[in-house]
């Protein structure tokens, strides 16, 4: 499939409306391309970091050919916010004026529900679960999937939760194999088929320089001059141990 080499720019020319969900309180923008995009702000309380997880991870889902909505630097005036009569959102629009994170609004699309009508291929549910142990995504479980039904098909959404250890710095020869027990309450992990056949799929693919490629997508100022080359690091080793994708092929067989 065809993928950018960086992300595309554009800049938001009006302030739609904001989301209430999540604790990011992200808001519907549209921009200078005519389209509509959930704007995910810098100035949110789980800050920079939340951003490049979103990049990192996003990007090399779309890169193992799973459905992510377009991603984009979006770039935001605070004076867009001057109509707004909630002060909170006044100020987080103030808090992040600059390069925000964009993602493509899905119309018409509805969140995924377990047990509901739309079920997935369980080689589907397996890489996605294979995907979230590698990094270690915290937020894809029954009371907050992150998926989307839209036009039949699957799509991923919102993984600023992932890769979670960098909030407290990243250390890769330190970190790259540590557990990740709560893989246990992923919500396609009763759908899903091996994940070890999974890792057998997919790692082959994840090698360094598709690592460095969807690190290199990050905007350097969100960075806050931190290396991108941890990240590459960190999940070059974890890919290459596996163990996170036994991790889960055991929690998958004995609930």
């Amino acid at each position: 499939m065809s993928v950018s080499t960086a992300l595309r720019s554009v800049a938001a020319i009006r302030y739609v409306t904001p989301l209430r969900e999540g604790g990011s309180l992200p808001g519907l923008v549209e921009a200078d391309d005519d389209g509509l995009y959930v704007l995910k702000f810098r100035g949110a309380g789980q800050g920079l970091r939340a951003l490049v997880a979103e990049v990192i991870v996003g990007e090399l889902a779309r890169r193992l050919d799973l459905l992510v909505p377009e991603l984009v630097e979006l770039e935001l005036d605070p004076v867009l916010g001057a109509a707004e009569p909630d002060p909170e959102i006044q100020d987080l629009i103030t808090a992040s004026a600059g390069s925000n994170l964009g993602v493509d609004f899905l119309p018409g699309s509805l969140p995924y529900t377990p047990g509901g009508p739309f079920m997935p291929d369980e080689r589907l549910a397996a890489d996605i679960v294979w995907l979230d142990a590698l990094t270690t995504n915290v937020d894809r479980t029954p009371r907050n999937p992150n998926l989307l039904i839209w036009h039949d098909r699957l799509w991923l959404i919102d993984h600023g939760a992932a890769l979670y250890l960098h909030h407290g710095g990243l250390d890769p020869a330190e970190q790259f194999d540590r557990p990740f027990p709560l893989i246990a309450d992923h919500v396609l992990l009763g759908r899903a088929a091996s994940i070890l056949d999974a890792h057998a799929r997919l790692a082959p693919a994840v090698d360094q320089a598709l690592l460095e490629e969807t690190a290199n997508l990050v905007p350097a100022d969100w960075l806050a001059g931190e290396d991108p080359d941890l990240y590459v690091d960190y999940l070059n080793r974890r890919t290459r141990s596996g163990a996170f994708a036994s991790e889960a092929e055991r929690v998958r067989i004995h609930p």
